[in-house]
């Protein structure tokens, strides 16, 4: 492998010719070997915009030629497009405060836009700290590529999963809606409910989610970009942060602004915490939903098997036609992994000192890690489970008849006590309810039929 020699203010350090990063790419490269998690391309993403931004708010203000101003631009649209990913190689357990992945940013881009100059003829050259990083500190540049990533992974990713899976559940409510079936509370019997009634409760939730998800996006949209190092703006423009904004807002068609107290927003990461918990919120729904959905496919023949789900593959290695709930395990696996996620982010946004919190790239890596886990699983549990489900209405009305909670309808008309009587009678002799209730000779046969009708307890009377 052939190397070039790369500078910083500690020296010279070798660099691999082919790739585009510096000196202090290389160091960090060098001095964290630690696991495999690499820095979320959102994460680089958001950075290659926020540079941009940065560069045209420079221009305009003065302060960067326009020849350099374009030549970011360049360079930064190529990472935006994903062209140039190879040469972000840097893990996520590195300094706090993300400042080598805001290097890595500099310099690939310095380096990509200087050959652009080269092209065009200029005698320009890009320094990665005087012109990429001008008006900048890691320290409030990560947390806006953070706030910019979080939104668009939210918005563009999460957010249309949800309403997938959503608007396919609001199928299964309309197709089942007469589907009278036996309900369950404790996991024990209890009175008749709808299908399509217990699927709403599922479709409420994710409608729930949805608001809240959106709701937290707008705190995400204050960013902290012009408190360069501690919050006071030094080396910035006064105008420079609500420049960068604006052009932040114009590249990605959402509003961004700049957070109106930069010593807050380089310190405190509440509202990732906040929208994360959001997050939580649908995780926690999702678990509900798929375990639900696993419980009532169960069986087919010794369990419940209330309904039927798609066949995607063989289900046990030695035994011969199973087939299991694949897509809620794998659902509620991203739940698991989302809760431990909420309680990293919450410690690491917890442990802001003075004027920074140095848990910046954990607390991006486990965000953005969240989302996509969620858009994607919601997206294939739809796709591969809930579209598919069916109603077993020989299993249903079986439970449903078979149940000794219909009693609860002769509440009103022989009070709770009978009605108890009525029910452990019919228990105790392996009866129906109905020859129970006539053998008690608290109500005769025509009596039960009148007040025992499934389908009116599944609506207020």
């Amino acid at each position: 492998m052939s190397y070039r020699i790369e500078k910083d203010t500690l020296g010279e350090v070798k660099v691999p010719t082919e790739k585009y990063w510096g000196a202090q790419t290389q160091r960090s490269k060098q001095n964290f070997p630690i696991g495999n998690e690499k820095m979320p391309k959102e994460i680089i993403k958001a950075f290659a915009i926020l540079k941009k931004s940065a560069a045209k708010a420079n221009h305009d203000l003065g302060l960067l030629e326009k020849e350099k101003s374009d030549a970011i631009g360049y360079a930064a649209d190529k990472v935006v497009a994903g062209e140039l990913n190879e040469h972000f190689p840097l893990v996520v357990w590195q300094t706090g405060s993300g400042t080598q992945s805001n290097m890595n940013v500099n310099e690939v881009l310095s380096y990509v836009g200087n050959e652009w100059l080269k092209e065009q003829g200029s005698d320009l050259v890009l320094h990665p700290n005087d012109d990429v990083n001008k008006s900048q500190s890691s320290n409030d540049t990560y947390p806006t590529a953070l706030h910019v990533a979080a939104v668009l992974k939210l918005e563009d990713e999460v957010l249309p999963a949800v309403k997938i899976l959503k608007d396919s559940i609001a199928v299964k409510v309309e197709a089942f809606k007469d589907v009278v079936k036996i309900g369950r509370t404790h996991l024990q019997d209890a009175t008749p409910i709808t299908l399509g009634q217990e699927m709403s409760g599922w479709h409420r939730m994710l409608e729930k989610a949805e608001v809240m998800i959106g709701e937290s996006t707008e705190h995400l949209k204050d960013l902290a970009i012009g408190g360069t190092a501690v919050g006071t703006g030094l080396n910035a423009h006064p105008e420079f942060s609500d420049r960068v904004c604006v052009e932040i807002s114009k590249s990605t068609n959402r509003t961004f602004s700049s957070e109106k107290n930069k010593f807050h927003s380089l310190t405190s990461y509440d509202e990732a915490v906040y929208a994360h918990g959001a997050l939580k919120a649908l995780a926690a729904d999702l678990m509900k939903i798929a375990n639900d959905v696993r419980w009532l496919a169960s069986g087919p023949r010794s369990g419940l098997g209330e309904i039927t789900l798609p066949t995607n593959e063989p289900g046990s290695s030695i035994m011969p036609g199973k087939v299991n709930p694949t897509q809620s395990e794998a659902l509620t696996m991203v739940v698991t992994q989302v809760m431990g996620n909420d309680a990293t982010i919450g410690f690491a946004a917890s442990q802001g000192n003075f004027e920074l919190n140095v848990f910046k790239p954990v607390i991006a890596y486990n965000f953005l890690q969240s989302a996509q886990l969620l858009a994607d699983g919601m997206k294939s549990f739809e796709e591969r489970a809930v579209r598919g489900i069916e109603a077993n209405y020989e299993k249903i009305d079986e439970f449903l008849n078979g149940s000794l909670m219909l009693v609860t309808a002769l509440n009103p008309h022989i009070g709770y006590e009978n009605a108890a009587k009525i029910a452990k009678k019919a228990f105790d002799e392996n009866t129906t309810l109905k020859e129970a209730a006539v053998a008690s000779g608290l109500l005769t046969e025509e009596e039960f039929d009148e007040y025992v009708v499934p389908e009116d307890m599944t609506h207020t009377l």
